[in-house]
């Protein structure tokens, strides 16, 4: 019972460290026109800010290995430190590059954080419970957008831009400090290969193991699916059904209500369902969901509705696959979760490329539609790679 209790706190402690971190990485959309006026520079340069965040989650691929090497405790403890100091750099010195600087660094320690977390889940809670624990842990990627940023937009409109990064950095802090007398501490390895041999075995692994090359072609493929359609949906809105930015907004939060219902549906039946088997039937859902979008789409509401089963759909997969992936290298988790987390920011990238392209030439029908065969091509590469495949102990 103590030790049930002691993991339940660190499950807790967990998912506050990854709500500030995902506020420190996403309150940057909705206030980029706050961030342009704060910094007298055009809107054009804090999106400049977004893209280089964004860019730079492609070099998690080699967090990973490290965190494997050195330990999940130590590289979570480093990310919480890289908000901390990235937002007080901000506070600090309210000037472009400095703000630019202080931000993508904020945005390497959630690079960091985010593979050993995962990794130190999969470690500590059996494979049998696994998706209940990151199914509680996600919900700080809906909370961030429900509860964190609106609080952080209070701070920001009383007591100014700088305090909201002073609030953003004291918290990291304290974030810092608590981790180490919350979360056990990390085995000593032995391992006596050079970093750089070690990295480059890790990430060889990632290809010639087979169940975790298909299940990142299936991150891929599905990120794209859904990127593909996110970059485009406000300018659907707007072209047919005029909406107001105010209506923009609430879609916004429907959105992150569809998330939190996609991340609490996992926490609740993925376990019992069977995680790959969920995962399976996350992506039938939403491949239906893309299809109906563009039918049911022929006024607001229904639109909106449409957009919610997208994105309840595709949350409750993505994190259902979290919690599949911890277990496909169990020797090297974070290598794994790191490749994933990387494939899938390559697969956004590409998305928002072309989802653009996509509605210009054929509508939301063309956008909705493809984003339904990408995600067909990630059920078949998750079904390429689980052939056959099962967990080493499922009761570990």
């Amino acid at each position: 019972m103590q030790i049930k209790t002691r993991l339940s706190h660190q499950i807790l402690a967990v998912t506050f460290y990854k709500l500030l971190l995902n506020i420190g990485r996403r309150f940057v959309y909705p206030f980029a026109p706050a961030l342009s006026r704060g910094l007298d520079v055009p809107l054009t340069a804090i999106t400049t800010i977004i893209a280089t965040s964004q860019i730079t989650s492609l070099v998690g691929l080699f967090s990973g290995p490290l965190a494997d090497r050195v330990g999940y405790r130590l590289m979570m403890q480093t990310g919480l430190g890289l908000l901390a100091a990235g937002m007080l750099i901000c506070g600090l010195f309210p000037v472009y590059w400095i703000v630019f600087l202080g931000l993508v660094l904020a945005s390497f320690g959630k690079i960091l954080f985010d593979p050993a977390q995962q990794a130190f889940i999969g470690r500590e809670v059996e494979y049998s419970r696994r998706g209940r624990a990151i199914g509680i842990i996600e919900v700080s990627w809906a909370g961030s957008t429900l509860i964190g940023i609106p609080l952080l937009g209070v701070v920001i409109e009383y007591a100014g831009l700088h305090s909201g990064f002073y609030l953003l950095a004291l918290l990291g802090f304290f974030g810092w400090c608590s981790i180490a007398m919350l979360l056990p501490a990390d085995e000593k390895r032995q391992d006596s290969a050079p970093a750089a041999k070690h990295l480059l075995h890790s990430l060889q692994q990632l290809i010639r193991i087979r169940p975790a090359a298909g299940m990142l072609a299936f991150g891929f493929w599905i990120s794209l699916a859904n990127d593909n359609l996110f970059v485009v949906y406000g300018a659907w809105f707007e072209r047919d059904f005029s909406v107001s930015l105010v209506s923009l907004g609430f879609s916004t939060v429907a959105i992150g209500c569809a998330e939190l219902l996609g991340e609490f549906l996992t926490a609740s039946f993925a376990d019992a369902m069977g995680l790959k088997r969920a995962v399976i039937l996350g992506l039938c859902l939403a491949v239906a969901a893309y299809l109906l979008l563009p039918i049911i789409g022929v006024s607001l509401p229904f639109a909106m509705i449409g957009m919610f089963l997208v994105f309840c759909t595709f949350e409750f997969t993505m994190v259902t696959s979290f919690s599949l992936s911890t277990e496909l290298m169990p020797k090297a988790r974070a290598t794994m979760m790191a490749g994933f987390y990387a494939t899938a920011g390559l697969g956004r990238m590409v998305g928002v490329l072309m989802g653009g392209l996509l509605w210009r030439s054929g509508g939301i029908m063309a956008v909705a539609w493809v984003s339904a065969a990408l995600t067909c091509l990630g059920l078949l590469s998750l079904l390429w790679g689980l052939r056959g495949w099962k967990p080493d102990d499922t009761i570990a």
